[in-house]
């Protein structure tokens, strides 16, 4: 069996979580301030996810555009996730919430726009 410490991220509250974890299962969190607590530690001790943010060049300007996966990643790919959004480049117009690449890496998940540029 294996302990681990966490502080949580579901909440404003920020509980430090204690975790045991038994063969790939999670068999206890304790000190949980609410539910949200409990999910947070079971998901990050089993399979971590990660919402990924960052800037694409955009053609024809000096001012990147701001993107992020639309939902959470699995953590061991964010820097693939990375990689492939850096590859790309915007071309105006783009509103906010345009998908600019579809499936990710394989995750099933897209990555957006989180800001416009008029054309």
């Amino acid at each position: 069996m294996k302990s681990e410490a966490l502080t949580c991220i579901g909440c404003p509250l920020g509980c430090r979580l204690s975790v045991t974890v038994e063969d790939g299962t999670v068999r206890t969190v304790d000190h949980a301030g609410c539910a949200r607590g409990v999910v947070y530690a079971r998901q990050e001790c089993v399979a971590p996810m990660r919402t990924v943010t960052s800037l694409v060049r955009v053609r024809g300007r000096r001012a990147p555009l701001s993107v992020k996966t639309a939902e959470p990643v699995p953590k061991e790919l964010i820097f693939q996730c990375l990689e492939r959004i850096h590859g790309i480049e915007a071309v105006p117009p783009v509103r906010i919430g345009d998908v600019l690449i579809e499936d990710v890496c394989g995750t099933g998940v897209n990555v957006v726009a989180t800001s416009a540029i008029c054309g």
